[in-house]
């Protein structure tokens, strides 16, 4: 009987112990966040001014994400993820944006440059 109530406490032990870790070990998912920064520097994000802005937002809200998660705030750091993850795709769109629109104007340009040069109305 003596061996069944120690079986019982150390499988009880160990059941908490497994649910602990469990809970403990979830890690925050960074990979997105990242990405999306990361994807907004290649692009030129850091070059236009809208767009520098909110990459800005975004390396700051992936730095306190991290700060949150040491501290065991996961489920404010997974918030904090999903903002930067949007800042950072915010970013992308803006110098895309820019850089489209400048495509546009040198082909306007071009077109201005043509009918002059072809004495064109």
């Amino acid at each position: 009987m003596r061996h069944l109530n120690m079986a019982m406490v150390a499988g009880s032990v160990l059941f908490a112990a497994v649910i602990a870790g469990c809970g403990s070990g979830s890690a925050i998912n960074k990979e997105p966040s990242t990405s999306a920064i990361s994807a907004a520097e290649e692009s030129g994000a850091s070059k236009v001014p809208s767009a520098s802005l909110y990459l800005l937002i975004a390396k700051e809200e992936l730095e306190n994400a991290q700060s949150l998660a040491s501290k065991g705030d996961k489920e404010q750091a997974q918030s904090l993820l999903l903002r930067a993850q949007a800042d950072g795709e915010l970013a992308i769109a803006l110098s895309r944006g820019d850089a489209d629109k400048k495509e546009a104007n040198q082909a306007i340009e071009r077109v201005r440059q043509l009918r002059q040069d072809n004495q064109l109305p």
